[in-house]
């Protein structure tokens, strides 16, 4: 076999070294935003439901609608794992275009279908997308801001997920107005609009360079020197002179990672790591999809809330969301990632036992049991951030995409399969201590999650991606 051709590299360091600048807030608002657009898309089919099963729109059944659910979230982690290893393989830049580009069209003929069967395919090829989305996303993302702020960026872009739950609400309650729309009209207004955003983002988006982390591991160093010096040109015309970092990075270009030398790593040399993507990720998403997914069904099953009233209480859930890893962030970046996860994680979990006691006691009305959980999420969707950023820098840089990939997969299969359903069943008893034991089922995971943090978790708070996790090119 001929020696492996080697590349010794400032590049990561002149990255960590740049201040925050117009250029990454760019970077910032076109990548981000992908969270914005899934949680637009779950709001608004959350809050879709009743107007869907009428027949005048497609006539789907309860049970049906719940199919649908299930589409998405299997198109989700397909799409996961199918672009995610494209992304290691390909790029970053390449996939982000590619995955926007599936959820838009997705999103456009969801608008345009006619019966369950078209209705249910549309949301699984939509979920591909943004599957996809999460892997090259975060990929980016990490590779492209500065060491010191990687916490506050990755925590407050997954956030904005809430941003878009927010939104759908708010037009779910224009849209899905009987007074205003059409009810055939008003649900595929809600899609179409949803095309309109992402083909807008998709324009900003082939501006975003490819990672110069990504380049240089497959022998483009011409190209990523180009990409660099690029942004430090704009940089520094906003800042003036830049510091000249001395740590350099040594590898020898190696043949793509193969999915045995994967799954190898992972039970192997980064055992321990897998273990705690593994705990956070199906811990957070059990608590968000035992949760939010059957909370319309909470409140007006419990609580007699009007179909079209529902988003008025998701409203709040979701700002409380979007305010936590905006508020919080920084905090992952000074007083520490271990500390800050561990207690994000176990206050969420707490917090959720002690609620659920209430609601099964009755010491709740919907406007207590929203602020309730508003302030729980407000702490919650910290925590579930911090997963995501955490699968995303304690692995090598050939295998971060499809890393995050795999515990993304495995946390939404979970999560997204068994909570909806085991608590739908519960909420089906019409026992509010039913629904209390699924809601102390996901605090219980919620705490477990913190226990992994503090026993497992990674100190990589203000360090480069190299130091967090070498590059196994660096071997």
């Amino acid at each position: 076999m001929p020696e492996r051709r080697a590349v010794t590299t400032r590049i990561p360091a002149r990255l960590d070294a740049l201040p925050w600048s117009r250029w990454h807030w760019r970077v910032v608002a076109a990548l981000g935003v992908t969270w914005m657009l899934d949680g637009l898309e779950v709001t608004v089919v959350g809050s879709l439901g009743p107007t869907l099963q009428r027949s005048e729109t497609l006539g789907l059944t309860a049970a049906e609608i719940g199919w649908t659910g299930s589409a998405y979230v299997a198109g989700a982690v397909l799409g996961a794992l199918y672009f995610g290893r494209l992304a290691d393989r390909l790029g970053r830049r390449r996939l982000f275009l590619v995955t926007l580009g599936v959820y838009l069209a997705a999103t456009l003929l969801t608008a345009l279908s006619f019966d369950f069967t078209s209705f249910a395919l549309c949301r699984a090829l939509t979920g591909l997308g943004i599957g996809g989305e999460y892997a090259a996303i975060n990929s980016a993302i990490d590779e492209l801001v500065p060491a010191r702020v990687r916490g506050v960026v990755s925590l407050s872009i997954n956030g904005s997920f809430w941003i878009g739950a927010a939104a759908g609400a708010a037009l779910s309650l224009v849209l899905l107005d009987p007074a205003r729309l059409a009810p055939d009209l008003g649900w595929r207004l809600a899609f179409a609009l949803g095309a309109v955003l992402a083909f807008a983002i998709l324009l900003v988006r082939r501006n975003v360079p490819e990672s110069p982390r990504w380049l240089i591991t497959h022998g483009r160093v011409a190209e990523a020197e180009a990409v660099v010096a690029s942004i430090e040109r704009e940089v520094r015309a906003q800042h003036g002179p830049l510091a000249a970092p001395e740590d350099t990075l040594a590898i020898r270009l190696r043949p793509p990672v193969s999915w045995a030398e994967i799954l190898r790593l992972l039970l192997r040399r980064f055992r321990a790591r897998a273990v705690l993507g593994f705990a956070l990720m199906g811990s957070q998403a059990f608590l968000y999809n035992a949760i939010f997914f059957t909370y319309a069904l909470v409140l007006t099953r419990f609580y007699g809330i009007a179909d079209e009233r529902v988003g008025l209480y998701i409203f709040p859930f979701a700002l409380g969301n979007a305010l936590g890893p905006l508020l919080l962030g920084r905090l992952f970046d000074t007083v520490g990632r271990r500390v800050m996860i561990a207690t994000s994680y176990a206050v969420s979990g707490l917090g959720m036992l002690v609620t659920g006691w209430g609601f099964s006691r009755g010491w709740l009305d919907a406007t207590s049991h929203a602020l309730c959980w508003s302030a729980i999420f407000f702490v919650a969707s910290a925590a579930a951030s911090s997963a995501y950023l955490t699968v995303s820098e304690v692995f090598p840089l050939e295998m971060r995409a499809i890393a995050i990939s795999i515990f993304y997969a495995i946390g939404t299969g979970i999560g997204g399969f068994a909570a909806p359903a085991l608590l739908g069943t519960l909420i089906g008893t019409g026992s509010r201590d039913a629904v209390f034991l699924g809601y102390a089922l996901a605090g219980a995971l919620m705490c477990l999650g913190a226990l992994a943090a503090a026993l497992l978790g990674v100190d990589a708070e203000r360090k480069p991606l190299e130091a967090v996790a070498r590059p196994l090119s660096a071997d």
